[in-house]
């Protein structure tokens, strides 16, 4: 049976690197909210608890048969073995688990940019928060961040192309997914700082070449960045 990936409709989010190493791998899987009405009804019900035993908070989540697997990082730790992106080495495994756990925390540090006081206000009733916010993002958060993940694939023994290893883990997808995103919501702070990882540069340019993923992302399965996700682009948080 295939993978059900459980997400919301019309954003990316943090359900797009699950969507990635899906594609990537050529996984059978259904994105079972874009199915229209019926597939976020059953998105919904899992969610209140229909049917299963220990219903997940939010989506993203993953169904295979009567396994019920939520957040991100999560989802990924489960199938980056059974679908080849990551090694059966439990240590390294557990690398990836970490990084990937990093970049959750990451992606919170770049949404609160945009929504720095609650979800729950709009965009333009946090305006002056969101400047400041995200003038320290790029400032501190950023560049610690970006640096992290420069200085792994740096460190990694074996050729210092990948995050872990000599070949592409989910790890790395989401490294592509970082750096396009970052350039959506910031295309000056970090066209300008683009030089100071050319590693992770290298490696977004790399993965976006893959056969499956670039046909994913040629596709109109890549659902666009939006004014709705994770990455936002306002012109007056990216002077």
């Amino acid at each position: 049976m295939p993978y059900e990936l459980f997400y919301h409709a019309k954003i990316q989010g943090r359900g797009e690197f699950v969507r990635l190493a899906l594609e990537d791998a050529g996984a059978d899987y259904v994105d079972v909210a874009r199915s229209g009405e019926a597939g976020t009804a059953a998105m919904f019900a899992l969610i209140n608890g229909e049917g299963v035993e220990r219903p997940p908070f939010a989506p993203p989540f993953l169904r295979d048969g009567d396994l019920v697997i939520a957040q991100t990082a999560n989802i990924l730790h489960y199938l980056g073995p059974r679908i080849g992106l990551a090694p059966q080495d439990e240590a390294a495994r557990l690398f990836l688990l970490q990084v990937q756990l990093t970049v959750t925390d990451f992606i919170k540090d770049i949404h609160d940019t945009h929504h720095p006081i609650a979800n729950s206000l709009y965009f333009e009733e946090q305006v002056d928060a969101a400047k400041l916010a995200a003038a320290k993002f790029i400032e501190l958060r950023l560049p610690k961040y970006m640096s992290y993940f420069e200085k792994i694939i740096v460190r990694n023994p074996e050729g210092g192309r990948y995050i872990l290893g000599s070949s592409v883990t989910y790890a790395d997808l989401s490294m592509f997914q970082l750096v396009a995103g970052l350039r959506y919501a910031f295309p000056n702070a970090f066209g300008r700082a683009e030089q100071n990882y050319p590693r992770m540069i290298a490696l977004h340019d790399e993965v976006k070449e893959r056969p499956r993923l670039k046909a994913y992302l040629a596709s109109d399965r890549r659902i666009p960045f939006n004014e709705m996700g994770i990455f936002r682009r306002y012109s007056v948080l990216d002077p």
